[in-house]
């Protein structure tokens, strides 16, 4: 009998090592981008009270914790400078051992909003991005730039894990990664020499409402949140599920900032963007554990489109009006315009192919902003006053137009309207050196009361400033 005990015993132990429960968040493997100089969290699952111990290769020092009751772990591993030397780290804990290998440090940032961020450097059916087979073909960059991208999915209730990995850029694997991210890690890799990892997490017609709390939402009277109503709505326009099945695996993962493409399944909505953009903004935050708002948030202004049914309001230029809002109301927030990346065909068209342009002015934000390189341009000039110059001249002050503006004739998209409130094209305009003021003017309107640009669902301008930043839509009258 006590041979036949020891055996079960022995068998028991072997069982339970065979069935040991330490597990890494999918986030936490092999070829992962760990954010550089900062405490970089590493977590998981184990056994309920089970001791884990996270060891990086490149100080050898063990960072120990104990899983709580439901199993779950987490350590904050001190990072060093980023470069491309590959490290592993061996995580132990539950009787099992797991190697997270060729493990890169530099610099991470989160990609979310809708389809023009989710959009694939292969394209979308009968939407192209530019030049991307160049792109594709290209050399292999696996050290350079790594994507994690989340699939899409949906959920009525948080999640905590999900399905991808770590993939590092080469031509089987750009084809699929988000052309925007990809632009904006190239163009921050080109100028840091780092690492860039991207963690990419967006859904294709996703409102803000898609990417905010069940609590949140909740507050709001014109939300419908029965599961009734929720089914009956298109799938991309769901509210909170997004956020449950995408966005809350990923939530912690230590980052430098964030990057957001959306706007266009909020367009008729501009009432409610400021507010309800600020708070899902501040939530991520709260999250991410940013109580000083020391990430960055970084909007890209929806692109010139002709949304359907016409009318003669502009709901988008509404809509973008309030995407500027939004970044002077949340702090430590900026966009980039679009109103130049499109073509005339592209009218009906809500994926514009210059996706490299977007993510080289996003990455400019960056540069200048978040890593010391004050004199990269970064700012679009937007029109903050309008006063009369003469009887028929109506002068508008801009702002970051130090150097001036980069043409004075043959501008598309610039018109004044007189008393009648009937616009024309601007035939005259000319930016003065002192004040620093864009005037303008029309032969067929004699006595100009406001003038406005790039105003309406689709009207593309060329009006930028001299470090090439394009004019912001604006629509002001004479004060």
């Amino acid at each position: 009998m006590k041979r036949i005990f020891t055996v079960l015993a022995l068998a028991l132990c072997i069982s339970m090592v065979s069935e040991a429960k330490l597990v890494l968040s999918s986030l936490c493997s092999d070829s992962m981008v760990l954010q550089q100089n900062t405490e970089a969290k590493i977590w998981g699952t184990a056994s309920a009270g089970a001791q884990v111990t996270v060891t990086p290769s490149w100080n050898g020092k063990a960072c120990r914790c104990k899983a709580d009751s439901e199993g779950r772990w987490e350590v904050m591993v001190q990072t060093p400078e980023g470069s491309y030397k590959a490290y592993d780290i061996v995580v132990k804990g539950d009787g099992s051992s797991v190697t997270i290998k060729d493990v890169l440090v530099g610099e991470v940032w989160l990609a979310s909003g809708q389809s023009n961020m989710e959009m694939p450097m292969r394209g979308f059916y009968n939407c192209p991005v530019e030049n991307a087979a160049d792109y594709i073909a290209a050399p292999p960059a696996r050290e350079k730039i790594r994507m994690f991208t989340v699939p899409i999915k949906q959920s009525y209730e948080p999640l905590t894990e999900v399905e991808s990995k770590w993939v590092g850029a080469d031509s089987e694997t750009v084809s699929e990664m988000s052309a925007t991210a990809f632009f904006f890690a190239r163009e921050l890799n080109r100028v840091l020499d780092l690492p860039v990892g991207i963690v990419s997490c967006a859904y294709g017609g996703a409102r803000i409402e898609s990417w905010t709390p069940k609590e949140i939402l909740e507050t709001y009277p014109d939300e419908d949140l029965s599961r009734e109503k929720i089914e009956a709505t298109h799938h991309y326009t769901r509210p909170y599920l997004a956020y449950n099945a995408m966005l809350c695996p990923v939530m912690g993962y230590t980052i430098k900032g964030f990057i957001w493409y959306q706007g266009c399944s909020n367009v008729g909505k501009h009432e409610q963007f400021v507010e309800r953009m600020t708070n899902m903004v501040n939530h991520w935050r709260e999250c991410w554990d940013d109580k000083n708002a020391e990430l960055p948030f970084y909007m890209v202004e929806i692109a010139p489109y002709r949304y359907k049914p016409y009318s003669a309001v502009s709901y988008a230029s509404l809509l973008r009006q309030a995407q500027h809002e939004a970044a002077r109301n949340i702090p430590n927030s900026a966009i980039v315009v679009t109103n130049d990346l499109v073509e005339s065909y592209e009218q009906d068209n809500i994926h514009p192919a210059k996706k490299r342009e977007v993510g080289d002015r996003l990455a400019r934000l960056a540069l200048n902003r978040d890593y010391g390189m004050s004199k990269v341009a970064c700012y679009s000039p937007e029109a903050v006053k309008c006063t009369r110059w003469s009887p028929s001249e109506l002068a508008v002050e801009l702002t970051n137009c130090w150097n001036g503006l980069s043409r004075w004739m043959e501008i598309e998209g610039l018109e004044v309207a007189g008393s009648e409130g009937i616009f024309y094209p601007v035939t005259y305009a000319y930016f003065e050196w002192n004040p620093k003021v864009l005037r303008v003017r029309s032969e067929f309107v004699p006595d100009p009361c406001e003038v406005r640009y790039g105003w309406g669902d689709f009207n593309p301008g060329n009006l930028k400033n001299c470090e090439g930043m394009p004019v912001a839509p604006f629509w002001i009258k004479v004060e």
